[in-house]
């Protein structure tokens, strides 16, 4: 009877000491952030006028649509082998470490102790003689077991967290593989364009040396005064001084190309003149904008890390109720070694540990809401993402509509610009014009051509920029789960 009541009364303790452990309530504690719907982003008017296809998301190898080989190798060689990539993989790697480290906590912890002390015991203490004033050699091995049981799930979001964070980086170092993708495209971009200007300032070089020289025969002929001849020479070294400058530039523009690759700068001085093929017309996805949510690196990301936030509550919320764990220890323990491996030196012991939260001056409160804040904080930073993601390829279409509205204005202000300079040449060899009328036609013309050459390297560029708006060909191995953010409230009690 005696032994009931010593059990009862054990019980009792145990129920009192769970019931304080209600005094650490999560009450009035919740998220306020809601995930957007992407749907809910009108497009239909902004994308009103662009032609819709099933197959128009971006490939995974999209620079090969841009028909140069030597753009291929460039990107290809730069996603093989760039620092900042190998620094986002190790990024990734020290993400899985943490991920396996937590997910330790899942299993059994078993530890192996083996200590050996020699010592003087005191003898005016408390050991009793003969181990009194005596030296002894105190030998102990000990096999400990712990394993901490999950009731709460606790250790299980711990390790989903981890995971959710290590998805982010595994798709934060696709998002830098599609930013230095784009990087080298578009200083190829602007290669190509530094290119055709320079062969445009050529043209124009040429062009002022014939000028310079019909005014000399004027100027001979006394058909025109001495002032023509200045004007016609003082042509030439601006034009020169415009060749110069476009060397410069490609010189620059190759140097940046072997810094992005990671390589040295001799590399820049091998790259030869783009080829790029002619431009496509636009199309785009037909599921747009819902499926794009899937398809941008970093919308993807913060979808991951909204995941790992949303885990992080459920830890914090498993603060508040008991830890329970299950300890184990065999060993073997003596003074002096003739006796260490007898059986009378077996040590066994086997019980549950329990902690219980009672009384913590609100540090359990303190961590939930911490948590709750960085989960509100990553739902509206994904929402943000979304909203600029949807925002991004709208831009991109705008431009490209707008550039082509001004392409054929200055294809017409071009061959307008031509005739008036043809007419101009023609009226100065027949002694009815003077160089400035020349010139003044000429720099229309000069002024036209160097607007098509950028309004052509621009559309090419605006490509560029819907093909990394568009998630430039990313699609997830592991589809993150959807942003489920709803406004939930805890209740003050923790059943």
């Amino acid at each position: 009877m005696s032994r009931l009541s010593h059990r009862i009364s054990k019980l009792t303790i145990l129920l009192l000491a769970l019931l304080l452990a209600g005094c650490a309530s999560m009450r009035g504690l919740y998220t306020h952030a809601r995930a957007l719907d992407p749907d809910q982003l009108d497009t239909r008017q902004s994308m009103a006028d662009v032609a819709f296809s099933p197959a128009a998301w971006p490939k995974d190898a999209w620079w090969t649509d841009f028909g140069d080989a030597q753009l291929d190798k460039i990107i290809t060689d730069a996603l093989s082998g760039q620092p900042g990539l190998r620094m986002a993989e190790a990024r990734v790697r020290q993400a899985e470490a943490v991920a396996s480290a937590v997910g330790a906590s899942l299993y059994p912890q078993v530890n192996a102790s083996l200590k050996s002390t020699r010592q003087r015991f005191s003898a005016d203490g408390t050991v009793p003689p003969p181990i009194a004033g005596s030296w002894q050699t105190i030998n102990d091995l000990s096999l400990g077991l712990n394993y901490e049981l999950d009731f709460w799930g606790k250790n299980r979001a711990a390790v989903n967290a981890e995971l959710g964070r290590t998805h982010a980086a595994e798709v934060d170092l696709q998002a830098a593989r599609l930013m230095l993708a784009t990087a080298l495209a578009r200083t190829y971009l602007r290669l190509d364009l530094a290119y055709a200007q320079r062969d445009l300032a050529q043209d124009t070089l040429k062009q002022r040396e014939q000028i310079l020289e019909l005014t000399r025969r004027r100027v001979a002929a006394q058909i025109d005064s001495r002032l023509e001849l200045p004007q016609a020479e003082a042509a030439l070294p601006a034009t020169r001084e415009r060749i110069a400058a476009l060397d410069e530039s490609i010189a620059l523009l190759g140097n940046q190309l072997a810094a992005l690759q990671g390589k040295g700068p001799d590399t820049g001085l091998a790259i030869r003149r783009p080829q790029l093929a002619a431009i496509d017309a636009v199309s785009l996805p037909s599921s747009l904008p819902a499926e794009l949510i899937g398809r941008r690196p970093d919308v993807v990301a913060d979808r991951w890390r909204v995941e790992a936030a949303s885990q992080d509550i459920k830890v914090a919320k498993a603060g508040f109720y008991p830890n329970i764990s299950l300890n184990a220890l065999v060993g073997l323990q003596s003074l002096g070694f003739d006796q260490f491996l007898d059986a009378g030196s077996r040590v066994l012991g086997i019980g549950p540990a329990i902690s219980l939260p009672i009384f913590d001056g609100g540090r359990l409160r303190g961590n939930l809401g911490v948590r709750q804040a960085g989960y509100d904080a990553a739902v509206e930073h994904y929402n943000a993402t979304v909203i600029a993601a949807v925002h991004d390829v709208v831009d991109q279409l705008v431009s490209l509509h707008w550039l082509q509205e001004q392409v054929q204005q200055q294809d017409q202000a071009l061959q307008l610009s031509q005739r008036a300079y043809g007419l101009a040449q023609a009226r100065y060899r027949s002694g009815l014009a003077n160089y400035l009328q020349v010139l003044s036609a000429e720099t229309q013309v000069l002024t036209q051509k160097q607007l098509v050459i950028a309004s052509q390297s621009r559309q090419r560029e605006l490509r560029l920029n819907l093909i990394r708006a568009l998630g430039g060909g990313y699609r997830p191995k592991a589809a993150p789960p959807p942003a489920k953010i709803a406004q939930t409230r805890t209740s003050g009690s923790k059943s």
